[in-house]
């Protein structure tokens, strides 16, 4: 077992209740909001809903409502599902116009008003709403999130400007100053420094153009990010680019800065000296990062560094290098939480969308497909940083549970809408030993994903 998978391990079986609990819990949440999607419309659409499963396999508890709606939890707590009266599975993979028989007589036919509550009988556009009400309720619900946080605890706003340009990187090769405020990106404009980090971590051998703002004067800069392979604290690796602009932040530490303008000294006392001298300016700094040094270029202002003159200050041992306030809350009333949350929420979409296809062309390293291990490690790590960072985490799986179950698959929500596409168009329904097969054949690529994915966690702990 190596070093990672030890640590993992210790660390997941110190704070079991923690990592399965938050697990299961945003989970089980996101399926039931999920299926409920589709119990819903269907109720709307006049389609009786003979069970609805949180899990999969052996029942554990359950009960009838007054719809005759078998609701249960089962043994498997990794997903669920609503059958449909009429269906011959879960999955919608097949009908059937019998009934069983009660008292062990033969199936019998349906009635012509058990025919109206079945689904397949129910037009092409209802079973298409019924469908897709799934995906829409998780993109719904992810958006009702974020609205609540923004206007209950306020959105953290970090500005899009470069603080900081890292020597030799990216930026520092495309002219990147510090201080730049960075307008649009690739003609799109942004206003936060999170939305700057999460265009280019998705570009990978891409160059990209970038309008900023620099002491009043607008000019284009255009850089390609660099590739930079990162590994969380459980061993799970990623790519994404880097730019090399620093965001405003807290500062950086006089401990860990061991030259000034190339000038190597040995106190922090000289530090601090040679930083005062140099305010105003742009200069070079030299950070100890442990494993390494990185060089930085800055341009400090002395009105935000008073502090380096009084050791009785808590800034006393920090260099700031951000010229206004590194970061702000702002409390948005519903109109506006709203748009932020949509405007969040459609971000998250076209950043995984992307990143999903340099998987498809190379690009981006499969390897990167998380599955079960990789999501209850983020869940626990989320969940004892603290609930609003798990109710944020909880609206990003969330909006990737509504896309993924939109890709054009065999039995996931998406392949059943490419089929009634072609139902709508043809003006009849595909065969079902075609659907059948395609059914299976989704089947298939769905528990090969799944392996795939589980078997790179395992891998990557391991290795």
């Amino acid at each position: 077992m190596t070093t990672s998978m030890a640590e993992m391990f210790q660390l997941v079986a110190g704070n079991i209740w923690l990592y399965g609990g938050s697990f299961l819990l945003v989970l089980s949440i996101l399926v039931f909001i999920h299926e409920f999607g589709h119990y819903y419309i269907a109720r709307l659409c006049g389609v009786r809903v003979e069970v609805f499963s949180i899990g999969f396999g052996r029942e554990i508890w359950g009960f009838n409502d007054k719809h005759g709606t078998r609701w249960k939890f089962s043994l498997i707590p990794l997903g669920g599902y609503v059958k449909m009266f009429g269906d011959s599975d879960p999955a919608s993979a097949g009908h059937s116009d019998k009934v069983k028989g009660e008292g062990g007589e033969a199936p019998r036919a349906m009635t012509e008003a058990e025919r109206k509550e079945a689904f397949f009988a129910k037009s092409v556009g209802k079973r298409a709403a019924i469908v897709f009400a799934g995906p829409a309720i998780n993109y719904l619900f992810a958006i009702v999130l974020l609205a609540g946080l923004f206007m209950f605890h306020g959105q953290d706003v970090t500005p899009a400007e470069s603080s900081a340009v890292i020597a030799g990187s990216a930026a520092d090769k495309a002219g990147f100053k510090p201080h730049d405020v960075i307008l649009t990106i690739d003609g799109q404009p942004i206003d936060r420094f999170d939305e700057l980090r999460r265009s280019v971590m998705v570009k990978l051998d891409t160059p990209m153009e970038f309008t900023v703002n620099r002491a009043g004067e607008v000019i284009t800069l255009t850089a390609t990010p660099e590739r930079m392979e990162t590994e969380d604290r459980h061993g799970f690796k990623s790519t994404r680019g880097m730019l090399g602009v620093i965001s405003p932040g807290d500062g950086l530490a006089i401990d860990n800065i061991v030259a000034v303008n190339g000038q190597r000294t040995e106190t922090p006392e000289a530090i601090r000296t040679a930083l005062l001298a140099n305010m105003g300016k742009t200069f070079t700094i030299m950070l100890d990062r442990g494993a390494k040094e990185e060089g930085m270029v800055v341009q400090p202002l002395l009105e935000q560094n008073q502090d380096l003159k009084n050791p009785e200050s808590e800034g006393y041992n920090v260099l700031v290098v951000a010229q206004g306030a590194p970061q702000k809350t702002i409390r948005h009333n519903p109109i506006g939480a709203v748009g932020a949350a949509v405007a969040e929420t459609w971000s998250v979409t076209t950043s995984t969308l992307e990143a999903i296809g340099q998987m498809f062309t190379g690009t981006r390293s499969a390897t990167e497909l998380g599955g079960i291990i990789r999501i209850g490690a983020l869940a626990g790590d989320m969940a004892q940083v603290g609930i609003l960072a798990l109710i944020s985490f909880t609206a990003l799986l969330s909006i990737n549970l509504g896309l993924i179950n939109l890709f054009p698959i065999p039995m996931l929500d998406g392949g059943h809408l490419a089929f009634y596409a072609v139902e709508a168009v043809k003006g009849g329904p595909i065969s079902e030993q075609f659907q059948e097969y395609a059914f299976r054949f989704g089947l298939a690529i769905l528990v090969g994903i799944m392996l795939f994915a589980n078997l790179n966690d395992i891998v990557q702990l391991v290795l």
